[in-house]
């Protein structure tokens, strides 16, 4: 909810901290920014437009496949990697007993994860259950996304930014950054990390959700995918990166709602996904199956970024 997670933010316009009155988000400068009724925020400004948004279909489908428990492997590997990424934060006593001397607001009741790009706030909730405590700020430049966030965990606030721009967050807040399946902000996602901060970043793999890829004519992965990310995170290490790979079996809805979640959906025509569904399951067949393949990687800021 907002109310756990106001002291973490900043201004979007003069970078005040923030204070949450009935149905708004105000600065002492002035400026308010109204909280729908979903109980998220929109703290997007300005007149340039923001990055690609999910669509309301697409957060469908996203919402339908992943509380489907598909993803539910990588659910479990991401929550141990966010929690073993700083052992100190998550087992911080309640009470604040114990609290490191570090600017930034109060953080005696637990540790902050910043999920960028957070889609439906699926991710967040998970890890959010595996930790037993502390808080999640997350958000997506959608906000159909966004609306779903606000109401996926009761210790998660969720409001509307592009990772693009200077984040609405205060610096030196986050214990943990996780980026799944979203575009990466390395100067911001530094400047938002605490002293020790890491950041938990999952992509697809090449192997990913073959062979569905070629029997429907998905997009793939990018042979330059790894590199990419590291150029998106200059100023980070990489210390750590698993493989998470495991079966889907799935029904015609299933596949079409993958499909519908991810960037194929931008280029997949309709008539050309019915096509590949009907060469995919021929009269008789009620389910396929597939692989789901992940780099999951964590990244610390190196000593001499800047």
């Amino acid at each position: 909810m907002l109310a756990d997670i106001v002291e973490h933010l900043a201004c979007p316009v003069c970078e005040q901290p923030l204070r949450l009155d009935p149905g708004a988000l105000r600065c002492p400068r002035g400026h308010s920014f109204d909280v729908a009724r979903q109980g998220y925020v929109s703290l997007l400004v300005g007149s340039r437009p923001p990055g690609t948004a999910d669509s309301a279909e697409m957060v469908a489908a996203r919402a339908a496949f992943l509380s489907a428990g598909h993803y539910a492997p990588l659910e479990s590997v991401l929550a141990e990697a966010v929690l073993a990424s700083h052992t100190e934060s998550f087992s911080q006593s309640p009470d604040g007993a114990g609290r490191r001397a570090y600017g930034g607001p109060d953080r005696g009741a637990g540790p902050v994860i910043v999920d960028a790009g957070a889609g439906t706030g699926h991710y967040s909730a998970a890890v959010l259950d595996a930790a037993g405590r502390g808080v999640g700020l997350a958000f997506d430049v959608s906000k159909h996304a966004v609306r779903r966030a606000a109401r996926a965990h009761p210790r998660l606030g969720a409001f509307v930014a592009d990772v693009w721009r200077r984040l609405p967050i205060r610096d030196g807040v986050a214990d943990v950054v996780m980026n799944v399946f979203a575009p990466r902000n390395g100067p911001e996602f530094r400047r938002i990390l605490r002293p020790g901060g890491r950041v938990v970043v999952v992509t697809p793999a090449p192997g990913h959700l073959s062979p569905l890829v070629e029997e429907l004519g998905l997009l793939s992965v990018d042979a330059d995918k790894d590199r990419r990310v590291a150029r998106s995170l200059d100023g980070f290490a990489e210390v750590e990166r698993r493989v998470v790979a495991f079966g889907l079996t799935l029904g015609k809805d299933e596949v079409r709602a993958v499909v519908g979640m991810g960037p194929s959906a931008w280029h997949l025509g309709a008539e050309e996904l019915d096509e590949g569904m009907a060469r995919v399951f021929p009269e008789g067949r009620e389910k396929v199956t597939a692989r789901a393949e992940f780099h999951l990687s964590t990244f610390e800021a190196t000593s001499n970024a800047r």
